[in-house]
């Protein structure tokens, strides 16, 4: 019975291994091998090109647009899934998974079919001269649908563990809601707002899907890098592909990295 026990944890841990290997480590370890394989200076070389370059910085600047957006936003509607009871609250709390459930290309069509010059709205904006859709505004549209829940569902946990009775002895001792807020109940969220967002942020720099469709790739203006890497590719440069892929790679190992590490530390407290 025991050798049994041992055989099923060794069959299992080393299916997870193999998986693991096969579908993460593998594929990761190739693309870091394919962008350095000419060696550093032809690394930088790929990545410094004026397109590439250019497609990297605008996306680092549009996920963090879009990060603070999604960071305000979530926290409010995180507070108030949490803290009110409104009619449509549960249907509301289930949509915000929607973004995960969606194909991202879904996210792009919508934010298409609402704001293209085809629509009522569009051609309501671009009689006064305001361009959404193939513009940089529709990329950060398209960076807070794909990332909308991250922040939300890393805030409400922390906000239904909070006891009531820390906010009710501030209150007791004279404090102001707005001092409890920032005295007692902010701090118990912190980790939550600072972790979402970086993970909001980590996943907005590889989105492709959704803006694929309503970005207007024009370098240096609307290419993002997602798409600039799906241009190398059909360019036949797999190089200059894995090699702006190798940073994004990189940025996102270490957000996450740091996700973790702030993770740890809200535990061992």
């Amino acid at each position: 019975m025991i050798q049994n026990k041992r055989w099923l944890r060794r069959s299992v841990q080393s299916t997870v291994l193999v998986y693991f290997l096969l579908l993460i480590l593998v594929p990761i370890l190739g693309i870091y091998v394919q962008g350095l394989s000419g060696g550093w200076a032809h690394f930088a070389e790929s990545i410094l090109q004026p397109i590439a370059w250019d497609s990297v910085l605008l996306t680092i600047k549009l996920a963090v647009i879009a990060t603070l957006i999604n960071t305000a936003l979530g926290t409010m509607l995180a507070w108030a899934l949490v803290r009110y009871r409104f009619p449509g609250r549960r249907l509301l709390n289930s949509l915000v998974d929607l973004p995960f459930a969606l194909p991202t290309a879904v996210g792009g069509l919508m934010i298409l079919l609402l704001l293209g010059p085809q629509s009522w709205l569009g051609s309501w904006l671009a009689g006064h001269n305001i361009e959404i859709v193939y513009q940089q505004p529709a990329i950060v549209l398209a960076m807070i649908f794909v990332t909308f829940p991250f922040v939300i569902r890393t805030i409400q946990p922390l906000l239904e563990e909070l006891d009531p009775s820390e906010e009710e002895a501030s209150y007791t001792l004279g404090a102001t809601r707005s001092g409890t807020f920032w005295r007692v109940i902010f701090p118990a969220m912190r980790p939550g707002v600072i972790g979402g967002a970086m993970l909001a942020f980590s996943r907005a720099l590889a989105e492709f899907g959704a803006v694929v469709l309503v970005a207007g790739n024009i370098p240096g203006k609307t290419l993002t890098a997602s798409v600039q890497i799906y241009g190398n590719v059909e360019s036949s440069n797999p190089s200059g592909a894995a090699a702006v892929s190798v940073l994004l790679l990189t940025l996102s190992f270490l957000v996450l990295w740091s996700v973790n590490l702030l993770t740890e530390r809200k535990d061992a407290r």
